[in-house]
């Protein structure tokens, strides 16, 4: 897993940031998802490196990156002071500019990133979301009952966190076997580090908290772009075929579209986690798109 790359721990201005670099070529920074580290990428990663230089992080907060403390308005993990690592980080490596995957979380740090930083990214591709201005503005029923996650783990402290500390595989084990169509998706030493991850107190808090932000800072500072910023670079959105974000929008490339004017996709017949469940397909449109 992950052969031929280095790991590496990049002191920024907010956090540590723990991670792994292989390959060279042009760069690329891999952003996780939920309840994943940068371990996610560990079948698209390697296939990557033979054409570019990949990064692969795990966020603020996550796996074996730092957990500063927290503020009552949630601003340390807050996607703009996320990303902002992440920027400190490719530059300590030596690269002003540079393309962008994120999947789940990673992709909102990654659309967070590209509009904050303009000249940063090249190229940007998410996976399974729309952005959070869209999401809580469209949220409904159906919503409520499908992304209860979003709830759970935004409400007050200390409540998700010490539930989440009595039983942290309960929470894993049902992401894992219930959001994928792919069931056989997770190595069970992969499995385990999330698993791990969610066992250490302070990474449950920083990931409360990083939800306790997008309903609040992440949501307001997505409205206040709303109309005004645009994402400039060309734009790569897949979504699971089989998952929530095609139950609950008609047409979510055009909820894209009116965030960049250069925006490409389609689904992938598979779960929320695509890389993992469909890493060859994952590989190919990403090989296809960052060139």
């Amino acid at each position: 897993m992950f052969d031929g790359f280095e790991e590496f721990d990049i002191d920024t201005p907010g956090a540590t940031i723990h991670g792994r670099r292989g390959g060279s070529g042009p760069p690329v920074l891999l952003l996780h998802g939920i309840p994943e580290t940068h371990l996610m990428w560990h079948q698209v990663a390697p296939r990557l490196a033979e054409h570019y230089t990949v990064v692969a992080t795990d966020l603020r907060g996550w796996g074996d990156s730092g957990k500063p403390p927290s503020s009552p308005d949630h601003e340390p993990y807050s996607m703009r002071t996320i990303a902002r690592d992440q920027v400190a980080v490719m530059r300590s490596l030596g690269h002003e500019r540079f393309r962008l995957v994120g999947h789940d979380r990673g992709a909102r740090c990654a659309y967070r990133l590209a509009l904050d930083e303009p000249d940063a990214v090249t190229r940007l591709a998410v996976m399974d979301v729309v952005p959070i201005g869209d999401v809580y503005d469209r949220a409904d029923r159906t919503f409520s009952l499908s992304y209860w996650v979003w709830s759970f783990l935004a409400a007050p402290a200390p409540v998700p966190e010490q539930f989440i500390d009595a039983a942290p595989a309960v929470l894993v084990d049902f992401m894992l076997d219930n959001w994928p169509e792919v069931q056989d998706a997770f190595p069970a030493a992969v499995r385990a580090a999330y698993v791990k991850q969610f066992s250490d107190p302070a990474t449950v808090h920083a990931i409360c908290e990083e939800f306790r932000a997008a309903a609040t800072l992440d949501y307001q500072q997505d409205e206040a772009d709303r109309g005004n910023r645009k994402i400039t670079c060309p734009v790569l959105f897949l979504w699971s075929q089989r998952g929530q974000v095609a139950k609950l929008y008609d047409d979510p490339l055009a909820i894209w579209r009116e965030w960049a004017d250069d925006v490409r996709g389609e689904p992938v017949p598979v779960g929320h986690f695509i890389p993992e469940e469909a890493p060859d397909e994952t590989t190919r449109q990403l090989l296809a798109f960052l060139s």
